[in-house]
């Protein structure tokens, strides 16, 4: 009875069943379950994920900053501190045809080029910076007097003083006290003063000087207020710096201006003799 117990007890265990019912409970089965337990403790996050941020956020900001303030200082370099290392130097009448050429260069074929030399006669002696306005004017035009005297047309002036602005007009007024005498002398820019009152002046009375920016004279001439075939002088404020440091050519409007007025007739008046330009 007991041997037919225990066939039928090893014919009902699953093949790698323990030997006996107790063998089940015994060491094996606790060993099991402590190796079953020790898979299943989940493992704690790495605290890796954590400190990534914390490392990389901090120096990307520092990096884009230093670019920024890179960039900003570059543009921030302007031809004015270039201009204050260097030292003045006079104009001479090789700047001014040099400039010419730059200019119409884009526009004007070789031989067109070559027709706007101007022969090196109608240039007066340049300033050296040792000259004020009026001493300046004296030493090119020593009969101006005489000059004065003869000039009895309207609508047109003698000389022609052409600066950047018109407070710099006014200082050049000023200035040339010593050298006019007795000559008659009209504001030529556009500060509160319209283009017909001063179309009218030049109507009603002879005027010997006058001084004034490009973009004003050019008017006058195109509207018929002002003559220029009756002129013998025409003088650029060519080495004076406004707080910028900047020449009268060196501001692109202002030597456009200067040029379109060339081409109203002064550069055929130059070359015919008639006319000579100076560089103060």
């Amino acid at each position: 009875m007991a041997d037919d117990l225990g066939d039928e007890w090893w014919e009902s265990q699953p093949p790698g069943a323990a030997s006996s019912p107790e063998a089940s409970d015994g060491e094996g089965g606790g060993r099991d379950t402590e190796v079953m337990q020790q898979e299943t403790v989940p493992v704690p996050a790495s605290s890796k994920k954590t400190k990534q941020p914390k490392e990389c956020f901090p120096i990307q900001p520092k990096e884009r900053k230093d670019n920024t303030t890179k960039t900003r200082k570059r543009r921030k370099k302007k031809i004015t501190d270039v201009l204050a290392k260097s030292e003045p130097k006079p104009g001479v009448p090789e700047d001014l045809q040099k400039l010419m050429k730059d200019y119409y260069s884009s526009s004007r074929s070789v031989i067109e080029l070559e027709e706007l030399n101007l022969p090196g006669s109608c240039f007066l002696k340049a300033n050296d910076l040792t000259h004020s306005l009026s001493s300046y004017l004296k030493e090119i035009c020593p009969k101006w007097v005489k000059l004065r005297r003869n000039h009895s047309e309207k609508k047109s002036v003698l000389m022609l003083i052409i600066c950047s602005s018109a407070v710099r007009a006014l200082e050049l007024i000023r200035s040339v006290t010593a050298f006019r005498g007795d000559s008659k002398v009209i504001k030529l820019f556009a500060k509160h003063i319209k283009v017909q009152e001063q179309v009218k002046l030049l109507e009603k009375r002879v005027v010997h000087l006058g001084v004034g920016t490009p973009g004003r004279i050019k008017e006058l001439v195109k509207q018929g207020g002002l003559n220029l075939n009756p002129l013998k002088f025409l003088v650029f404020d060519w080495n004076w710096r406004d707080q910028k440091l900047r020449r009268m050519m060196d501001i692109p409007e202002i030597r456009k201006e200067v040029f379109e007025l060339l081409e109203m007739g002064v550069l055929s008046l130059c070359k015919s003799e008639s006319l000579k330009l100076g560089l103060f």
